[in-house]
C-alpha cells in the first residue's frame, strides 16, 4: 500500500487531471443515459404478462386502452366532439367511449342503463384511451390543455408522464436540501470549515462517474436514477472521511504532509476496505434478483461503491496535497462537547438493553414476515394532480381495470364458451372479443379489416375483460387468477393475460421468490467478509443480529401501524439497510478490539464508546438525513418508501449499536476469545 500511496502523492497532478476529465465527460454522458418507467420490462422473460406482452407488440397493430380521460358537464354532442379532438392529438389512439357501445341515434332511455353509465353518468364523460409509450409527457399536456382544469386522467400514461415530470425535479430538490445537511454534519464532527468540501468532492466527483458510465448500460430504472446518487454519496461518505481524520492525526506526528497522507492512507486502507467490501457484497445480492428493477439498482450501487473506494484512495490524496493549505488556514474550535463518560453510562443499560431487544426480536421476526404489501407504486398522494384525478374519476365512475387475454385463433365455439364463463365473473362489467361484439357466425374475412384488426391477429383472438377493481389486492389478484384458470381449461398453457393487474400479479411472483434468495445472499457475503476481517466465528454473529435485529424491528413497524408496504421498497432496504449499517458496528468493534488486547473488557468497551459514539453518530446522520429527504421531496411511493425506512434503518441501526452490540460484546467475552484467531486479549493478573 506504501509503494501505491506513494506513487498516487508522486503523479498527484496527474491524477487530479485524469480525475476532472473522466467527470466532465461524465457529466455530458449522463444526458445520454435513457430512463425507463415500465415496471413490465424489468419481468423476467418467463413471466407470462411479459410474454403476452411482446406477443401483442408483434401480431396487433391496434393497442389497448390504458389510460381513462374524464370531460365534465357537457352534452352527449359535445362529448363526440371532444372524443374527435382527443383522437387528433398526435399519440393517442383506440379512443372508445359510448357510441361505440351503442347507437346514439336511439334514445339512451332504450339503452342498457349500466352501459350508458360505465361512459356517460351526470354530464360527465369517460374515454378510455390509449396512449403511445415513451412520449407520455408531451401527450399527457396535450390532453391536459384541451380537457382544462376540471377534467381527470387516470391510468398508466399519467402515472409514467408524472414520474418522468418529477424524477429530475425531485432529485434536485432532494441535492439541494441534502448537501447544506450534509455540511453542516461534517462542520461539526470537523475542526475546519474547508474540509466538508473535500469530502464531497471526492464522493460527488465518483457519484457523476457512475452516473456517466451508465451510458455503457444503456438504459436504468427510474427507481435507480432517483435513489442510487443520494445512496452513492450517504454510504460511502465515511470512506472519505476516515482518510482524512487519519490524515489530520498524522500531521500532528510529521511536519510533511506528503508523508502524512502517505501514512494515512496505508493507515486507513483496511477499515476502508472492509467498510466497502460489506456494502459492495450486500449490493451484489440485489443483482441477483429475477425482478430486474432491483438487480439494475444493484448494479448501479455495485459499481457506485468501487468508483468511491478508488475516488477516495486515489483522487481524495492528491487533491487534499494540493489544497491542504486551506484546511489550516480555515480552522475552527471544535464545536461539539466531548463524549467522555457516556460509555459508563450506557453500560448501566446492559441488561435492560438486552432483555428489551430479545423480548422484540421474535415479535418484530414475525410482524416484518406478515406485513400487507403493494407491488406496484402504490397510490399517487391526494395532493397531486394524479392522485387527485384518480379519486375524482373513480368517485363518478368507479374503478375500471382491463385485462387482455390473448388466446389461440380458429375455434370460435370454444371462443364464444369462454367469453360466457368470462362475463359470469365476479367484479367483471363488460367483456369485447369478435365473438360476442361482432357475432361468431359472422366470418371476419366478410368484413373490414380496421374492425377484424382490433380482435383478431395472424394466430391469436384478442379478448378485452373490464373488472370493477383496482389494480392489486386480494380482490384485483383474485379476478387475474380466475380469468387465467378459466382460459388455462380451454387453451391450456396457450393463452396468455396482460394488463397492469396481470403485471403486478407477475412480479409480486417473482418478488416472493427474490425475497429468500437476496436476504440469505446478503447475510451469507457479508458474513464471509466479516469473518474474514475479525478471524472471528462468533463476532460476525453478534454484529449480524445487531444489524438484523435493526431491520426487523424497522420493516415490522407498518404491521404495527396497519399501513401497506412497497414490496420494491422492502427488499431493497432489506438489503441496503443491512450493507450500509453493519459499517458502524465495524467500526466500534474495531476499536474495541484494539483496546481489548490493552485493558479488561469494560475499560476497553468504555473507552471505545467514549471515543467512537460521535464519529457513528455522524455517519448514522447522514445516512438517516438522506433517507428522510428522500421520503419527504418523493411523490413517486417505491422512492419514498425506501426514503422512510432507510432513514428510520439509520437511526435504529445506530441505537442497536450504542446500546446492544457493548452488551453483547461484554456478555459473550470468553466466547469470542475462545473463537476469534489470535484473540490476544488483555487478561487481569
Amino acid at each position: 500500500m506504501i509503494n501505491i500511496a506513494s506513487r498516487i502523492i508522486k503523479h498527484k497532478k496527474a491524477v487530479l487531471i485524469a480525475f476532472v476529465l473522466a467527470t466532465v465527460i461524465s457529466i455530458v454522458a449522463q444526458f445520454f443515459v435513457s430512463v425507463n418507467y415500465n415496471m413490465v420490462d424489468y419481468l423476467p422473460e418467463d413471466a407470462q404478462s411479459a410474454q403476452a406482452m411482446d406477443i401483442m407488440e408483434e401480431e396487433f397493430t391496434g393497442a389497448v386502452a390504458d389510460t381513462r380521460v374524464m370531460v365534465t358537464d357537457v352534452t352527449i354532442q359535445e362529448a363526440l366532439e371532444y372524443k374527435e379532438k382527443l383522437s387528433a392529438i398526435d399519440g393517442v389512439s383506440d379512443v372508445m367511449w359510448l357510441d361505440d357501445m351503442v347507437d346514439l341515434k336511439t334514445p339512451l332511455e332504450v339503452a342498457e342503463e349500466e352501459t350508458v353509465e360505465n361512459y356517460y353518468k351526470d354530464g360527465n364523460a369517460l374515454f378510455s384511451i390509449s396512449v403511445r409509450t415513451g412520449d407520455e409527457v408531451r401527450i399527457t399536456d396535450a390532453i391536459y390543455e384541451l380537457i382544462g382544469e376540471d377534467g381527470a386522467i387516470a391510468g398508466e400514461a399519467i402515472n409514467t408522464a408524472s414520474s418522468q415530470k418529477m424524477a429530475g425535479q425531485e432529485s434536485l430538490y432532494a441535492g439541494l436540501l441534502l448537501v447544506p445537511i450534509i455540511i453542516l454534519i461534517l462542520v461539526l464532527s470537523t475542526t475546519s470549515w474547508i474540509e466538508p468540501l473535500f469530502f464531497l468532492t471526492a464522493i460527488g466527483v465518483s457519484v457523476l462517474i457512475n452516473l456517466g458510465t451508465n451510458l455503457f448500460i444503456g438504459e436504468i430504472s427510474f427507481v435507480t436514477q432517483s435513489v442510487a446518487p443520494i445512496l452513492q454519496l450517504a454510504v460511502s461518505l465515511d470512506y472519505a472521511v476516515f482518510l482524512l481524520h487519519s490524515f489530520s492525526d498524522y500531521r500532528k506526528t510529521t511536519n510533511n504532509p506528503e508523508e502524512a497522507m502517505e501514512l494515512a492512507m496505508k493507515k486507513s486502507f483496511p477499515a476502508i476496505t472492509a467498510s466497502a467490501a460489506t456494502t459492495f457484497f450486500g449490493f451484489i445480492a440485489l443483482t441477483f434478483m429475477k425482478f430486474e428493477i432491483g438487480s439494475d439498482l444493484g448494479l448501479n450501487l455495485v459499481k457506485g461503491i468501487v468508483l468511491s473506494f478508488i475516488s477516495v484512495m486515489v483522487f481524495l490524496p492528491a487533491l487534499t496535497l494540493y489544497f491542504y493549505k486551506w484546511m489550516d488556514k480555515t480552522k475552527h474550535k471544535n464545536f461539539v462537547p466531548s463524549f467522555s463518560g457516556i460509555g459508563n453510562k450506557v453500560l448501566k443499560l446492559k441488561i435492560p438493553s438486552l432483555l428489551l431487544v430479545f423480548a422484540i426480536l421474535v415479535p418484530a421476526f414475525l410482524a416484518q414476515s406478515n406485513t400487507s404489501f403493494v407491488y406496484g407504486t402504490g397510490e399517487q398522494p391526494e395532493n397531486t394532480r394524479v392522485g387527485s384525478d384518480v379519486k375524482i374519476i373513480n368517485e363518478a365512475f368507479g374503478e375500471t381495470t382491463p385485462i387482455v387475454l390473448l388466446v389461440p385463433r380458429g375455434d370460435a365455439a370454444k371462443e364464444a364458451e369462454l367469453v360466457d364463463d368470462l362475463e359470469a365473473m365476479d367484479y367483471v362489467t363488460g367483456v369485447m372479443a369478435y365473438v360476442n361484439q361482432v357475432g361468431a357466425e359472422i366470418p371476419p374475412e366478410y368484413l373490414d379489416k380496421s374492425i377484424t384488426d382490433e380482435f383478431y391477429s395472424e394466430n391469436y383472438s384478442r379478448i378485452i375483460i373490464n373488472t370493477s377493481q383496482g389494480t392489486e389486492g386480494e380482490v384485483p389478484f383474485a379476478i387475474v387468477e380466475n380469468v387465467e384458470k378459466a382460459a388455462e381449461e380451454y387453451y391450456g398453457d396457450e393463452a396468455l393475460a396482460l394488463g397492469e393487474s396481470v403485471t403486478l400479479y407477475d412480479i409480486k411472483n417473482t418478488v416472493n421468490k427474490d425475497n429468500v434468495v437476496v436476504n440469505v445472499l446478503t447475510v451469507v457475503t457479508i458474513a464471509i467478509v466479516l469473518l474474514i476481517s475479525f478471524k472471528s466465528i462468533s463476532v460476525p454473529i453478534v454484529l449480524l443480529i445487531t444489524i438484523q435485529a435493526a431491520v426487523w424491528i424497522n420493516l415490522s413497524i407498518p404491521y404495527f401501524t396497519n399501513t401497506s408496504l412497497v414490496f420494491v421498497g422492502y427488499l431493497i432496504i432489506s438489503t441496503v439497510q443491512l450493507a450500509a449499517t453493519v459499517d458502524y458496528a465495524i467500526l466500534f468493534t474495531e476499536a474495541y478490539n484494539h483496546y481489548r488486547k490493552e485493558m479488561s473488557a469494560k475499560k476497553a468497551m468504555v473507552k471505545t464508546l467514549d471515543e467512537k459514539t460521535f464519529s457513528i453518530s455522524i455517519s448514522a446522520g447522514i445516512l438517516s438525513s438522506v433517507g428522510f429527504i428522500l421520503w419527504i421531496t418523493s411523490s413517486n411511493p417505491i422512492v419514498a418508501s425506501i426514503g422512510l425506512l432507510l432513514g428510520r434503518g439509520a437511526l435504529l441501526a445506530f441505537v442497536m449499536v450504542l446500546l446492544v452490540l457493548p452488551a453483547m460484546l461484554l456478555v459473550f467475552d470468553k466466547l469470542i476469545k475462545k473463537t476469534t484467531y489470535k484473540a490476544n486479549y488483555y487478561e487481569e493478573k
